[in-house]
């Protein structure tokens, strides 16, 4: 072969291989601009699932034993960033009148003038002003809590169960929380003493909700 058509030749090969070497990083770029984005997370809402829930009291009596009381309707909310619960919004409110001490004669007196006052003031509320996760699944909980017509700061230790998909399709998320409080700091100040002058029904009354949320779908 002539020298002058064998330069041809190889400048020929040469021009073919680099058109297919940019034909394929092309094609390469292209695959990559044209991938879906992971859907970016969001906000989300959460309903107690009173069904399985529960929000619990208990209180000392006569300085030797403790009474225990729940209430059976009640109503709370949790609006979550969209990284997790940590600095969730979260309100929760109580009717009083759903006391449950499974004895009718106190119950009466609970929501009498003595205590609760519960015609006056039928619900107790709480509106959160800080979640702080403090460990993984564990959070403290502080915020407002209304009782008659007090409101004072109160601070809740709450564990996360996490969260999970039942068998309807619903994601639930679990939490329990736990705090005390003092009864007479709210207007509840009926008291009287036994003959060893103990109190008959304690101050501080210990506050247990294990509650279900659902995601607002």
């Amino acid at each position: 072969m002539k020298k002058g058509t064998l330069l041809i030749a190889l400048l020929a090969l040469t021009l073919g291989a680099n058109a297919q070497t940019k034909t394929k990083a092309t094609t390469k770029a292209a695959t990559k601009t044209t991938k879906t984005p992971a859907p970016a997370a969001v906000p989300t809402k959460w309903k107690a699932d009173a069904t399985h829930s529960s929000v619990k009291f208990t209180v000392s009596h006569l300085a030797v034993s403790e009474v225990d009381g729940s209430f059976k309707v009640y109503d709370g909310s949790i609006d979550a960033p969209a990284t997790g619960f940590a600095g969730a919004q979260i309100n929760f409110n109580v009717d009083v009148n759903s006391i449950n001490t499974d004895n009718e004669m106190r119950d009466k007196h609970l929501k009498s003038d003595d205590f609760f006052n519960a015609e006056k003031f039928p619900k107790m509320t709480f509106v959160s002003t800080s979640f702080k996760q403090v460990k993984p699944n564990v959070y403290v909980l502080e915020g407002n809590l209304t009782i008659r017509d007090v409101t004072k700061k109160v601070t809740f230790n709450v564990t996360n169960g996490g969260t999970v998909k039942d068998p309807y399709g619903n994601i639930k998320a679990g939490f329990k929380a736990t705090g005390k409080i003092s009864r007479k700091a709210y207007g509840l100040k009926w008291s009287a003493l036994t003959e060893a002058g103990g109190a008959v029904v304690g101050d501080e009354v210990s506050m247990i909700l294990s509650l279900e949320f659902a995601q607002q779908k």
